[in-house]
């Protein structure tokens, strides 16, 4: 079975109403003749964008663990936390499940976002055969899983409001949550900026199944 794209049946889609153009091959700049947007069959510097965003957040990445997320002042002294000190802190006074769901989406998920983001980007880039099927079931879960990345900021929001409603100490958050909140923002516009179709690009045309194309 030969497996036909719109690309190479020579057909763009709008990105801003949907609708498909038939391709002008001498048109050096095609416009959707519905709403006037530029037509492009891929994502205009798809990849070096993704690429800087996604060096700009491995460099974040450090500082947002390595620096105190939190910084507590009451009349005992103060205190500064790191995300790591924070699930620690969970983890000895029993809290368990919250340890796991903080070290889950400050740590881990970060993490595993950056790994299949910086996958994605070279596999691409090499114009790679390798499972285009599972690269693209990673990238939708990257999707899916992006928004809760946010979850330890909105675990230090709380405990900031409630702690100065309470008023038994002042909280404030640290560079380190600055430097978190910027990875996690990065990430997510990275996500936004890679085109999963130069997935397919290599495989067009190809008589193989999906599943079957292991190598490049």
């Amino acid at each position: 079975m030969k497996y036909v794209t719109a690309k190479t049946a020579g057909l763009l889609a709008c990105h801003a109403c949907g609708r498909v153009e038939t391709r002008i091959p001498s048109a050096t700049a095609q416009h959707c003749t519905r709403c006037g947007a530029v037509l492009h069959s891929r994502n205009p510097d798809s990849l070096s964008r993704t690429c800087a965003l996604l060096i700009a957040a491995a460099l974040l990445y450090i500082p947002a663990n390595l620096l105190p997320v939190m910084h507590t002042s009451s009349l005992l002294g103060s205190e500064d936390d790191t995300i790591m000190s924070g699930v620690v802190y969970f983890w000895t006074s029993g809290s368990w499940p919250l340890a796991v769901i903080v070290f889950i989406a400050s740590i881990l998920v970060p993490m595993l976002k950056l790994s299949v983001l910086a996958l994605l980007t070279i596999t691409a880039q090499r114009r790679s055969r390798w499972r285009p099927d599972q690269r693209t079931t990673l990238y939708r879960m990257v999707e899916l899983i992006g928004r809760w990345s946010m979850l330890d900021v909105f675990v230090v929001t709380l405990t900031v409001a409630l702690v100065r409603f309470k008023s038994l100490a002042v909280i404030t958050a640290g560079p380190g949550a600055i430097a978190f909140g910027s990875v996690v923002i990065l990430t997510m516009i990275a996500s936004m900026q890679f085109d999963p179709r130069l997935i397919w690009d290599n495989v067009e045309g190809s008589t193989q199944k999906p599943q079957d194309l292991k190598h490049d």
